[in-house]
């Protein structure tokens, strides 16, 4: 209804199963799909199937995939084998049409986005453990993770965290190092894949769903009870 509303976007279908959707792909070649995680038949993964069967049918078609749920496998896989033209966004953001629309902008471009919810539940759920490379992360290093996987560009990030983009891009360098990522992937969406590859590994709850609701406030914003770096 959201969508219906604006005059430069034309919806072109709107449906409630996994089959209907990929049948109405085919029949209207949309430029992109915005598709709940779960619906029928089985209410389980059906957004992420529709994901990974539209990347081998018509690889050029942006999905954005909404859920209540921080699910690190379900967002592996729907930025597995590439994070081009993905986007995997929280149920809270639908409400918040310029968030939606920009999700839905950056796919048909080829763009990928993953929510900064996501991202800030995942590193505190990673960071808790021991042995997680995330501990050797300075504060400010996590905050630059937080935005790299959200898709941001290098002059957006040091926008947000006031600073440079020389600055930024260290702060970048210093975090691939740490998480011992190999340099020699030159992706343009390397960055999300490998945050997102990273932070598989996190717990999950004994349903394997982290849920939203119990996530921390995230952390994206400049610290104002210090100094902005330069």
């Amino acid at each position: 209804m959201l969508l219906d509303t604006q005059p430069d976007i034309e919806l072109v279908a709107s449906v409630g199963t996994l089959t209907e959707l990929l049948a109405a792909v085919e029949q209207h070649a949309p430029d992109a799909v915005v598709t709940d995680v779960r619906m029928p038949p089985g209410e389980r993964d059906e957004g992420i199937q529709a994901a990974e069967a539209l990347a081998r049918t018509h690889p050029g078609l942006g999905v954005v995939v909404l859920s209540h749920y921080v699910e690190p496998g379900w967002a592996l896989r729907l930025f597995d084998p590439s994070a081009a033209g993905r986007a995997y966004l929280l149920k809270e953001r639908v409400g918040d049409l310029f968030q939606v629309r920009q999700a839905i902008e950056t796919v048909v471009a080829g763009g990928s986005v993953l929510d900064p919810w996501v991202v800030e539940a995942l590193v505190q759920a990673r960071a808790g453990r021991a042995a997680s490379p995330l501990a050797e992360l300075t504060p400010r290093e996590v905050d630059v993770l937080g935005l790299m996987a959200t898709g941001r560009s290098n002059a957006a990030i040091a926008e947000e965290l006031v600073l440079t983009e020389r600055s930024v891009e260290k702060h970048i360098t210093s975090v691939l190092a740490k998480l011992e990522l190999d340099p020699r992937d030159s992706s343009v969406h390397r960055r999300v894949r490998a945050v997102l590859v990273y932070l598989a590994e996190t717990g999950r709850s004994a349903t394997g769903e982290l849920e939203h609701e119990a996530a921390p406030a995230p952390r994206l914003g400049v610290d104002q009870q210090r100094p902005p770096e330069r």
